[in-house]
């Protein structure tokens, strides 16, 4: 059973009983997503996070899952993937949690932004060929 949380139109998280898979190694994963990667409810998840009212980003616990550092209060809680897989396996005794980074789709954007960029190498080495000495 797969499902699919989306974050973004650029990035999106599939989550399935067994693996996370992710479009960067450094995307944050929200709350929705660890409850499905976990099985847990909500509340459950957030009994398990690693929070303090008084303390907007407290020390890493071991024994609690930890989100990554907010500026805001009001912020969401995001988890590292590898903090999720770190909790599932070492708190809850999930055996297996695999993590696995795939290349995003490409976009219209992305092969246009790759046709220019390989029209700029063209123009490069066009530029590079007449700047050199005549012998």
């Amino acid at each position: 059973m797969t499902s699919m949380t989306h974050i973004s139109e650029k990035s999106a998280i599939s989550v399935s009983t067994d693996s996370i898979t992710i479009d960067s190694a450094e995307q944050l994963i929200p709350i929705e997503s660890v409850q499905k990667i976990l099985n847990r409810s909500r509340a459950s998840v957030y009994r398990y996070a690693n929070t303090d009212p008084t303390n907007l980003n407290p020390p890493f616990d071991p024994k609690c899952l930890n989100a990554e550092i907010r500026n805001d209060k009001d912020a969401p809680l995001m988890f590292h993937p590898n903090e999720v897989a770190r909790f599932a396996q070492d708190v809850l005794g999930i055996k297996q949690v695999t993590i696995e980074v795939a290349q995003p789709a490409e976009t219209e954007t992305h092969r246009l932004l790759n046709a220019v960029l390989q029209e700029l190498k063209a123009v490069r080495v066009l530029l590079e060929e007449n700047n050199q000495p005549k012998d």
